[in-house]
């Protein structure tokens, strides 16, 4: 097993428990996802030796492989990426969790593929915080009913919520976004659903995702290296 994968874990969880003390918050309060997308099964195998479980893809067809693979081991499978209507079954009978619900249609066809003998599949509803044209993620203005009509669904959970802020070096924009998405957590809270996941923080912002009260950060370049798409 490669020495860097470990030490880039242990680092990148030392860098949560900072942030979870900066910010007041108890030790444990924020889970780690090892974003796993372009990288081998053998570094997933690596990052579990090194105690990870939890692993998020982007892509269909590469989660769906991985879980093949690597199906020997208790990975928690988790769906990060836009999701399309013709490829819900796979994942619906392979993840464990989505992050990345955007529309309606997308929940009933995962809550009607979801196979009867598994648990139900773990769902986040993801808000575009930013209103960039190139984000996935529903309008904040419509998530409120958007999670109401996920979480009637059989066969999922609706969690909570999900971001991907704009990549901006201003501080405060970052801070607004993150700060825009946990007052709809709240507000649905204050509705009654029994959410616990605010899914956002990645290997650059997880601090500030943290602070601004984020449940479960997703990390890849900062365990796995820099990713090197195929073109």
């Amino acid at each position: 097993m490669s020495e860097s994968v470990v030490q880039a874990i242990q680092e990148v969880r030392q860098r949560i428990q900072a942030a979870e003390a900066a910010a007041g918050r108890p030790d444990g309060s924020v889970r780690l996802l090892a974003v796993s997308k372009t990288f081998p099964a053998a570094a997933v195998r690596e990052a579990y030796a090194a105690g990870q479980r939890a692993f998020g893809e982007n892509y269909v067809q590469e989660l769906q492989g991985k879980a093949a693979e690597l199906a020997d081991l208790a990975i928690e499978w988790h769906f990060i990426g836009p999701l399309q209507s013709n490829k819900t079954r796979i994942i619906a009978e392979t993840a464990h969790w989505v992050h990345s619900i955007e529309r309606l249609k997308i929940a009933q066809r995962l809550s009607e593929q979801r196979p009867t003998q598994l648990p139900p599949l773990q769902v986040c509803v993801q808000v575009n915080v930013s209103g960039e044209d190139s984000k996935s993620g529903c309008a904040p203005e419509d998530a409120r009913a958007l999670a109401h009509a996920v979480a009637a669904l059989p066969q999922l959970q609706l969690r909570g919520l999900m971001c991907i802020p704009e990549p901006t070096e201003d501080a405060n924009r970052l801070a607004g976004q993150f700060a825009l998405l946990q007052r709809l957590q709240d507000e649905l809270r204050a509705d009654g659903l029994a959410l616990d996941t605010v899914s956002m923080g990645m290997s650059a912002d997880m601090a500030q995702a943290i602070a601004a009260g984020s449940t479960m950060v997703r990390v890849g370049t900062a365990i796995f290296g820099a990713r090197h798409y195929h073109s």
